[in-house]
């Protein structure tokens, strides 16, 4: 009963510091939006940051676990994943179909130290906040998983639902 309080406990704060975003920038640089560059996906498309139609924050803990693990949106919406590492490791988000993400995840296995610099891919250092606009104008079931070795396998992955 006392750890299933302190699970409890545990989820909640890092729920409220995923939504705890106030009403200032991520602390870091924002990337500069190309449309010549966004590129559609299976699951979207890069979005544009001055058009962000809602606001979602996420946690990430070293329990390997997205808070929350589930979101929902519309067709269309042009969402900003505010994504914080809780953690004291490197942790990274990365949007696809669950297919794409098993496939990545193997081959980050093989290549650990392999640098990312794609729209729908966060890395974050521990206690940093970084973020993803995406526009989701697709409908279905899509996903978001930490690709750091490990972690993917561990648990640490996240579903997008898109109506």
């Amino acid at each position: 009963m006392r750890l299933g309080r302190l699970a409890a406990l545990l989820v909640a704060a890092a729920l409220a510091a995923a939504r705890a975003w106030g009403d200032g920038a991520p602390r870091q640089a924002e990337r500069p939006f190309d449309p010549a560059r966004a590129e559609q996906k299976e699951f979207g498309i890069a979005g544009d940051p001055n058009r962000v139609t809602m606001s979602v924050g996420l946690a990430m803990l070293d329990t390997m676990r997205f808070v929350p693990d589930r979101i929902e949106v519309r067709v269309g919406e042009n969402v900003r994943l505010m994504v914080r590492n809780n953690g004291k490791v490197q942790h990274e988000m990365v949007l696809g179909s669950l297919d794409e993400l098993k496939r990545h995840a193997e081959m980050m296995r093989g290549h650990p130290d392999m640098k990312h610099d794609e729209p729908h891919m966060a890395h974050v250092a521990p206690d940093k906040i970084e973020w993803i606009v995406w526009t989701f104008n697709r409908p279905g079931e899509f996903y978001y998983g930490c690709l750091v070795p490990g972690h993917f396998e561990a648990g640490m992955l996240g579903k997008i639902v898109v109506r």
